[in-house]
């Protein structure tokens, strides 16, 4: 356990949060083709359906992470970000952990999420493979390729 850490749902109204958020935006377009930039902007970690948390060590803003809700059993994992900072000190796994719990509360058999598969998404896959999540089929809309994957993690 991280020191001063706390989770906790969050409105998306602070500084620091719009601008991680920005940020997060920002490197997914860096890196990612742009037909496949699927990382949601404010308005939609806003909408009906999206849980959106913020991860705070003493009041700092160290990482985010939202759960969208696609039926009664199955949720997705968004918007996973640590702080540059804050990178490689436990707030990610943090997170994933509070965001598995969060599934399991609402009754979820299962999580998904969508990454890419280059260099550049190698530490969050290490993560999500780490608690278990598997390749799986393309859910909603997402399309496996050469870039993109799916990974699930029964509950």
């Amino acid at each position: 356990m991280i020191d001063g850490l706390t989770i906790a749902e969050d409105d998306l109204s602070g500084e620091d949060v719009r601008a991680l958020i920005a940020f997060h935006l920002s490197g997914m377009h860096a890196e990612s083709p742009a037909c496949k930039v699927h990382a949601l902007p404010l308005e939609k970690l806003r909408q009906p359906g999206v849980a959106f948390y913020t991860a705070r060590v003493y009041g700092t803003l160290t990482a985010i992470g939202a759960i969208k809700h696609l039926n009664q059993t199955h949720g997705e994992l968004k918007s996973m970000r640590a702080a540059p900072e804050w990178r490689g000190k436990g707030v990610g796994e943090a997170m994933l952990q509070h965001l598995l719990g969060v599934a399991r509360s609402r009754g979820y058999s299962r999580v998904s999420l969508e990454t890419g598969r280059t260099e550049a998404f190698a530490p969050a896959e290490a993560l999500y493979r780490k608690y278990g999540f598997e390749n799986c089929a393309a859910f909603a809309d997402y399309v496996v390729d050469d870039f993109s994957q799916c990974l699930t993690l029964v509950l």
